[in-house]
C-alpha cells in the first residue's frame, strides 16, 4: 500500500509534468493506493469549480481510505516534530507531520514532491515511493 500525499494529487489533477505525477500513473494499476483523510482535504480545497471538486471527489474515492489522525497519532507527530526539531530540521506544516507519522507507523511509503517530507526520511525511516 502506498500513500500519495496531496502535493502530488494536485499536480496529478492539473496536468504538472512532474516525475512524481509520472510515478503515480505507473502506480494507478499496479498498486493499492491509500488516500488519508488529510490528503483528501487538502486535496479537495483548492478546487474552484464544483463540477471539478465532484470528479476529483469521485476519483480519490475509488481509492482505499483511512484515517490518519486520532489521539496516539496526534502525540506521535508531535513526538516526531520534536525530534526533527532538536536535530536542526524544521517542518513548516503540522499536518505533514501528521501524515509523515502516519506513513511511518503504518510502513506505508508515501509518494510525494513536497520537500517538508524529506527530513522525516533522513531521520525518521519515512518510506518514500
Amino acid at each position: 500500500m502506498i500513500v500519495v500525499d496531496s502535493s502530488v494529487w494536485i499536480d496529478y489533477f492539473n496536468g504538472t509534468d512532474h516525475p512524481a505525477v509520472d510515478r503515480l500513473d505507473a502506480l494507478l494499476d499496479r498498486e493499492l493506493i491509500v488516500v488519508g483523510d488529510l490528503i483528501l482535504t487538502e486535496v479537495l480545497q483548492g478546487f474552484r469549480r464544483d463540477a471539478d471538486f465532484r470528479s476529483a471527489r469521485d476519483a480519490l474515492h475509488g481509492f482505499t481510505q483511512a484515517s490518519m489522525v486520532g489521539p496516539q497519532q496526534a502525540l506521535r507527530a508531535a513526538e516526531n516534530h520534536r525530534t526533527l526539531r532538536r536535530r536542526g530540521c524544521t517542518v513548516r506544516k503540522t499536518i505533514d507531520t501528521l501524515i509523515a507519522t502516519y506513513c511511518i507507523d503504518h510502513d506505508h511509503p508515501l509518494l510525494f514532491s513536497d520537500r517538508d517530507f524529506q527530513p522525516f526520511v533522513d531521520h525518521l525511516g519515512l518510506p518514500a515511493a
